[in-house]
């Protein structure tokens, strides 16, 4: 029986991959920086539903949120500085971290604390976020890491918080999930990322696909959890 394709991940492969990538929107992007508006705007709708759908269980405003894996910066200045007070980052990457820290927000929100750490190793206070946002990461952590990193983010979030994760999608024919050698990542299944929030023992409230996206690339999901 062939291993899982999460026991390949190695953070040494995935952390030289990123650290070889020019620190630019493209380079974020994997050479498709054009789909930056779309996504940034389909995160601004998605969070916009659920607040609408749970008003009583929605922060207003968003004191402070948190940018996990994010890179220059790129989610944070365009969309969650417009909708939090303060934004911390957390990003393995050095060069990445500097960039984001020094980012021109968009919106009325700052930019708060920043974590040069990969989430395997960063361990929140609890109770300090109304929002959780992780996207584009989890690929690069095992299975069991998510769901010890949910478990964490479970006692940081807020008692109104959200924690939302958008991730790639699998699309491998025989239905699993998808190792990419060159950035040391995987690519889940929907079915796989429900396992894991019920492991972690989160709620998965609301669902949807980031809608926009060239058709040649991964499809997007989004997942807004709650403990």
């Amino acid at each position: 029986m062939s291993a899982a394709p999460d026991t390949n991940i190695s953070p040494t492969a995935f952390l030289n991959y990123w650290k070889s990538i020019p620190s630019t929107v493209d380079g974020m992007l994997g050479g498709y920086p054009q789909i930056s508006r779309a996504d940034l705007k389909g995160s601004s709708n998605f969070l916009t539903k659920i607040q609408r759908l749970f008003p009583s269980s929605s922060p207003s405003p968003l004191q402070r949120g948190v940018d996990c894996g994010a890179g220059i910066g790129r989610v944070t200045s365009g969309f969650l500085s417009t909708v939090c007070e303060t934004v911390d980052i957390v990003e393995p990457v050095e060069k990445f971290a500097n960039e984001a820290r020094d980012a021109k927000v968009t919106g009325p929100g700052a930019i708060g604390n920043v974590y040069v750490s990969c989430l395997q190793d960063w361990t929140p206070e609890e109770r300090q976020y109304d929002l959780i946002w992780i996207q584009w990461c989890l690929g690069h952590l095992k299975d069991k890491e998510v769901v010890a990193f949910l478990m964490r983010c479970k006692k940081a979030v807020s008692m109104d918080g959200w924690i939302v994760i958008k991730e790639n999608m699998s699309t491998d024919r025989e239905g699993g999930d998808v190792f990419d050698e060159m950035d040391s990542s995987v690519t889940r299944t929907d079915e796989k990322f429900q396992k894991l929030f019920k492991e972690a023992d989160v709620r998965c409230l609301k669902t949807d696909l980031q809608r926009g996206f060239p058709k040649e690339l991964y499809p997007v999901r989004f997942y807004a959890l709650k403990p």
